[in-house]
């Protein structure tokens, strides 16, 4: 396979830059990659698909990572229970070190073989569910040999990558290729592979908690009230979708029922 995020930057003499030459040659980067993840849109679609139909099942989704990637699926994660009122444990995630050890960048528990499938086995993950690889490379240990063995196992997966033709794409079930070329720094993939994977949950996060049937319109009608920013934010969607004029009597309701979607069913709406 051809390694396209190991081969070196376009530019040359970085260090000779100065601030507007850099920040704009790294903006003129970071546009290719809308551009690669719109050529990859059918890959990405079949992959929310596939996704979907696990989670309607009441199947649970999991991201499985390591580096800049893993991380960045953590942070997608970790917010879908207050802002769409899942379940903890719907979406989770595998990552190389373990989640608990985010911010140490454990770089070289990426080459553990057999840590993910573990990992896997004690969330008791089973054909009902949908596992993520999320490699750069798409050629990580941690995330090659954990997807083997779902594929053994028959459990369902899928990938992000932004190499083509990788062993991870040779092996997931919904592949995702996403090419967006040599890095500004050259093998830096925290950067537009990074951006690119961050566009990608997004997507994949977003389409599925609308599918799912926790958006309205395009309300977050099932937010956790969490802090006075989104109580106010709630009261206020309340107020517009529920025909009441009085903030203090919206907000009564609100917070007696614990969420806009709840408030909206005790108002017969």
């Amino acid at each position: 396979m051809t390694k396209i995020t190991e081969q070196p930057s376009l530019y040359r003499h970085l260090e000779k830059m100065s601030v507007s030459e850099l920040t704009a040659n790294i903006n003129k980067e970071d546009k290719k990659v809308a551009l690669a993840i719109e050529a990859a849109l059918p890959q990405i679609n079949r992959l929310i698909e596939e996704i979907l139909k696990k989670l309607e099942k009441g199947g649970r989704l999991f991201y499985l990572g390591a580096g800049s990637g893993g991380r960045l699926s953590v942070l997608d994660a970790i917010e879908l229970p207050t802002t769409y009122g899942i379940p903890k444990g719907v979406v989770n995630v595998i990552l190389a070190g373990g989640v608990e050890h985010l911010i140490e960048a454990r770089e070289e528990e990426e080459d553990d073989r057999e840590a993910g499938w573990k990992a896997l086995s004690a969330q008791q993950v089973s054909e009902g569910d949908f596992v993520l690889g999320i490699s750069a490379s798409g050629t990580t240990p941690f995330v090659l040999a954990a997807l083997g063995a779902c594929r053994e196992n028959g459990i369902s997966t899928g990938c992000i990558v932004s190499n083509p033709e990788s062993p991870i794409a040779g092996v997931a079930d919904f592949p995702v290729e996403i090419i967006t070329g040599p890095e500004f720094v050259s093998g830096s993939t925290r950067m537009k592979c990074g951006t690119a994977q961050k566009m990608i949950f997004d997507m994949i996060s977003t389409t599925c908690m609308i599918r799912l049937g926790r958006v309205e319109d395009n309300k977050m009608v099932n937010v956790q009230l969490i802090n006075d920013k989104i109580i106010d934010r709630a009261v206020k969607m309340l107020m517009e979708r529920g025909g009441l004029s009085d903030y203090a009597e919206a907000k009564a309701i609100l917070t007696k029922n614990g969420s806009v979607r709840k408030a909206l069913d005790a108002l017969g709406m």
